[in-house]
């Protein structure tokens, strides 16, 4: 009877199996490669409301099914891309850069991500040092023996609150550093645990504009030789502003740097299917409501730090990226086709 058992089931099993086959389902696997990882960021900054207008467009163009992560944002999301958790997520260029390379970040040095690969630039990442009102900080060197939040821990935010602090000539034996999100930054600073913190985003941040809305707000300037000496010791920064206005109470242009958003993937991902998104993306850019004015096939090779996926490539060409030149930190620039140089 036991085997009789078996056989039945076997019998089931096959005559499932073919049904299904008559069906058009037999390729199981189809349905999963159609189901596709994209890690955004937290859900106080741009990262995550973008990608689910990003998701909307991707759907609506393509029979692909794109599901969205809240995650800590640029340094976690090359993890996941590395250990292929994720398919696509957007990170910043800096922090592309440096995994590729394996340099400027402990949690790369020696490790290089070579199986990365750059999609498009989307728009500047513009450093916020948001601080109260009435705090008493004008310009970065008030944050020496202040308590800053620097961003998540291993994010990108973090990356650029040290790179920028250590140029004025603040290190962390200088200030108390705390680790948290956008959104809990907000309420750190409205219930006074930190006396600053650094957020990293395309304006308007929504986790400041609501801090803005309950408490009168100061964005520390980033300008002059401070900016100049920022500025050339990381090439990967731009001069950006904050335009009067995008903050409630804040009435004046804030003098800033910024970093460029771009999305990423891994290398081994179907070449088909990246140049499905990325077309689906920048053909219906016009449809989103974030950073619309930035996104475009135009500039979408601006500031591109890694190679471009083979499927992005069908569409921007080949990009030229910095480099590290060896024995120093200073980068030139090599042009990255398919090859991989590392």
């Amino acid at each position: 009877m036991v085997r009789d058992t078996n056989r039945r089931d076997v019998l089931k099993a096959t005559g499932a199996a073919g049904l299904a086959g008559l069906l058009g389902f037999s390729d199981l696997g189809l349905a999963q490669d159609q189901r596709l990882s994209w890690h955004a960021g937290g859900t106080g900054g741009t990262y995550f409301p973008l990608s689910n207008e990003l998701k909307t467009i991707i759907e609506d163009a393509t029979d692909f099914t794109i599901q969205v992560q809240s995650t800590g944002a640029s340094v976690e999301n090359v993890g996941s891309l590395a250990q292929g958790d994720a398919d696509f997520a957007l990170i910043q260029n800096d922090v592309a850069f440096f995994a590729f390379n394996g340099t400027g970040i402990d949690a790369f040095e020696g490790n290089a991500v070579s199986s990365l690969r750059g999609v498009a630039t989307l728009y500047p990442e513009t450093i916020h040092v948001v601080t109260l009102a009435d705090s008493g900080i004008e310009s970065l060197s008030d944050l020496e023996g202040a308590t800053v939040n620097t961003g998540d821990l291993g994010s990108g935010t973090q990356v650029n609150a040290l790179q920028i602090l250590e140029t004025v000539g603040i290190t962390t034996d200088d200030f108390e550093e705390q680790n948290a999100s956008f959104a809990q930054a907000a309420d750190q600073l409205r219930d006074g645990d930190v006396d600053a913190a650094f957020v990293v985003g395309g304006w308007p941040l929504g986790a400041i504009e609501e801090l803005a809305t309950t408490n009168d707000i100061r964005i520390v300037e980033i300008a002059g030789d401070t900016r100049e000496g920022i500025l050339n010791a990381s090439p990967w920064f731009a001069t950006d502003r904050i335009p009067a206005g995008t903050y409630n109470g804040v009435d004046e242009d804030v003098p800033t740097v910024s970093v460029q958003a771009m999305i990423a993937t891994r290398e081994d991902l179907s070449a088909d299917t990246v140049e499905a998104v990325t077309n689906a993306i920048f053909d219906n850019a016009g449809e989103l409501t974030i950073k619309a004015d930035f996104i475009s096939s135009d500039t979408a090779l601006d500031g591109m730090s890694i190679p471009l996926h083979p499927g992005a490539e069908r569409i921007f060409g080949a990009v030229t990226v910095q480099t590290p030149a060896p024995g120093n930190e200073t980068m030139g620039n090599e042009t990255m086709g398919n090859e991989t140089t590392q």
